[in-house]
């Protein structure tokens, strides 16, 4: 592995940590996602403040239903709470709703916001559009249920990581055009956003830790299916959209080993100069998914910010 600047915090675990992962066939990701499934089983049991439950909502049209879980605090309120709709990563392949449950967790109990947290269809057993309609699709049931969970209407934000960032981003995109939900906030941690390959950092990291240019190459290949027809849909790659006016406020993090750092860089730019208001974090010694270690000092400041961020924003 190349010598890189990590932070002193990651150093000792970078040896350790998977890099290049065999994406290549249908069979050796469902192997993959089994494995990395292991390491989110244990759901921790909920907070003491924390109500969860679990529905089942209409997917897209001709589509399957979309799998999704509610977190509520359990103190009464004496007004509609906000709410933050969040999308799991997983680079399109692998992924579930066990793996952000602390998450979704913190953020209901430490903010007393409604938290729904969305499954969707993976590649390549389904490739795009599967993925991001049933996120959608899942935006739009959250949105119409507003009364029913006690939220706010005009306090929808949308969440994710990674490819869940990428995800959320396009359902910001799609609400926009379709008239679909308003959303007062985006919030897109590590996101990816373009299939193009083409950045300073995805052509500079093909064997960084967890994420790197071999496994985006993948990941895209998968997502976008084997043939893909004509110009790749800016729902697909947000990075491909060319007018960024009209969206809500952003937060944007960034690693500055990932391969993803400059798309979302980039992305985030992009925003600002249609007139979005963003703060974007670029954190120093960090790779993608670096926050998995949570007690690295780069770790619990992310964490701290994003929900500092979310109390401020939503």
């Amino acid at each position: 592995m190349t010598e890189r600047n990590y932070d002193p915090d990651f150093k000792d675990l970078i040896a350790i940590l998977p890099t290049v992962a065999d994406f290549s066939t249908v069979e050796k990701v469902q192997a993959a996602r089994e494995s990395r499934y292991e390491m989110f089983a244990k759901v921790p049991p909920p907070r003491d403040d924390v109500v969860v439950e679990d529905h089942m909502v209409p997917g897209p049209e001709g589509a399957p239903e979309v799998a999704l879980r509610v977190y509520r605090p359990k103190a009464a309120a004496t007004e509609p709470r906000p709410c933050v709709f969040e999308i799991h990563g997983g680079g399109f392949l692998t992924g579930n709703l066990e793996m952000m449950d602390p998450w979704c967790q913190r953020v209901c109990g430490e903010l007393g916001a409604i938290v729904v947290s969305t499954d969707y269809r993976l590649a390549p057993e389904d490739p795009f559009p599967a993925g991001v309609e049933d996120c959608y699709a899942a935006l739009s049931w959250t949105a119409s249920q507003a009364e029913a969970l006690g939220f706010d209407p005009e306090r929808l934000a949308i969440a994710g990581q990674s490819a869940g960032g990428g995800l959320a981003a396009a359902c910001v995109l799609m609400a926009r055009d379709r008239g679909g939900p308003k959303l007062c906030f985006q919030l897109l941690e590590i996101p990816e956003l373009d299939d193009r390959l083409e950045t300073p950092s995805m052509k500079q990291f093909t064997d960084t830790p967890l994420w790197n240019r071999p496994n985006a190459e993948w990941s895209w290949r998968h997502y976008l299916g084997p043939d893909p027809k004509g110009e790749v849909s800016p729902y697909a790659a947000p990075s491909r959209e060319t007018d960024l006016t009209g969206l809500p406020p952003a937060y944007v993090s960034t690693m500055e080993f990932d391969p993803l750092r400059d798309e979302g860089i980039l992305y985030a730019l992009g925003m600002m100069q249609a007139g979005v208001s963003v703060e974007l974090h670029a954190y120093a010694g960090t790779f993608h998914g670096s926050a998995l270690l949570p007690n690295a000092d780069a770790s619990k400041r992310n964490a701290e910010e994003v929900l500092a961020v979310l109390a401020r924003k939503v």
